[in-house]
């Protein structure tokens, strides 16, 4: 709903039937959200606002157990779409908000109509942002608008919307941007089953050996797979972070163009809009520099069955990882289980502690390095 639309008004009783998957509402007060889209992103699960549907949640927003963030607050504004008016059930009462929700309508349909066809087809579904006053023209592609929001860019960046977001005005380069999920195991998963093979009748020949001395060298038994694979895929969970901290989490000087663009392109745009689901997973050329880097640098350092062996347990590893990542956005866990505690976890650092919480598959780095988000209840 455009702020200068006057807002429409529903009875409480209206309210109270919006309490199915597919039509959920909730009050704030007197103010009426439509959260139906939300519920499967919702981190404590959907059944955690269906069994509050049609009723005030005032009291689950402040807490305890949870006291919901600023960003948060801010998300849940994009589902507002009315007012309850507590003292509809007077016949005066009922005709004056008929009035009031035909004349909204109306304003409405004067509103849609003035819109292009291309510009309903790309933001009709999405959640209102006030074109007027956002510091970025939505109608056009952002990535060169960004590094010109200069010390505006981190508050903004960190301000998450809920619709899809347009890098590129040319068709290629913004198709090129955007992977289906799927792709992901597609592209990698025949490469992780051949080498795994490969290197386990490699190792079974008895012919791999690990120089100790240059008198002395010890043979690497196909026993020793299972054990190289799954440290390869302890390794990545570390780049993993790394990756995701000093890189993906990167502050750009507020005076350089490119690095927020390049900041943005790689990472900023995922949580300016977070469930943009097109954006969730690398798309398989970009990742495969990463993959090129990792195998290199195992090649070099290790002998050449060890290295092998160590990579694809890392490319495995990696697979899952955006698999998970990809869950964690779109997925319901199972409340109690070690999923949803991820959920939660990873939610909490999109909307409140994006300076920590760095760990996707699991928060065991985050504690050596000290960038664990604090144990709160959902």
């Amino acid at each position: 709903m455009s702020p200068s639309t006057s807002p429409r008004f529903f009875t409480e009783r209206e309210v109270a039937r919006h309490c199915t998957k597919d039509s959920c509402w909730v009050l704030l007060g007197t103010r009426v959200y439509d959260v139906t889209n939300f519920l499967r992103m919702h981190p404590g699960g959907e059944a955690l606002i269906l069994r509050r549907s049609g009723k005030d949640i005032s009291r689950e927003i402040e807490g305890p157990p949870h006291r919901h963030s600023e960003n948060a607050r801010r998300w849940m504004e994009q589902y507002y779409i009315g007012e309850v008016d507590r003292h509809s059930g007077s016949e005066e009462a009922q005709t004056l908000r008929e009035r009031r929700n035909g004349h909204t309508q109306t304003e409405e349909s004067s509103a849609k109509k003035s819109n292009s066809d291309e510009e309903d087809s790309m933001y009709n579904r999405c959640s209102p942002v006030d074109m007027d006053k956002d510091l970025v023209d939505w109608r056009k592609p952002l990535a060169w608008q960004v590094g010109h929001l200069r010390e505006k860019y981190d508050a903004w960046v960190h301000q998450p919307v809920d619709r899809p977001i347009r890098l590129f005005g040319n068709a290629f380069m913004e198709a090129s941007t955007k992977t289906s999920w799927y792709w992901v195991p597609i592209v990698w998963m025949p490469l992780v089953i051949y080498l795994s093979w490969y290197c386990y009748t490699t190792l079974a020949k008895g012919t791999s050996r690990i120089e100790v001395t240059s008198d002395f060298s010890m043979t690497v038994h196909k026993y020793m797979f299972p054990v190289l694979f799954m440290m390869g895929w302890f390794l990545w969970s570390f780049i993993e972070y790394c990756i995701h901290r000093f890189v993906f989490h990167m502050k750009p000087p507020a005076h350089n163009y490119y690095l927020i663009t390049i900041h943005f392109l790689l990472h900023g745009q995922h949580h300016k809009s977070p469930f943009d689901g097109s954006r969730l997973v690398f798309p398989p050329g970009l990742a495969s520099f990463v993959v090129g880097i990792f195998y290199l640098s195992l090649r070099s350092t290790l002998p050449e069955m060890l290295g092998m062996s160590m990579f694809v347990g890392g490319l495995c590893g990696y697979v899952v990882y955006d698999m998970i990542h990809y869950y964690l956005h779109y997925g319901s866990p199972k409340k109690g289980s070690y999923l949803y505690s991820l959920k939660a976890y990873h939610v909490k650092h999109h909307f409140e502690h994006q300076k920590s919480g760095f760990g996707i598959t699991t928060t065991f780095w985050d504690h050596p390095f000290k960038t664990l988000i604090p144990d709160e209840n959902f």
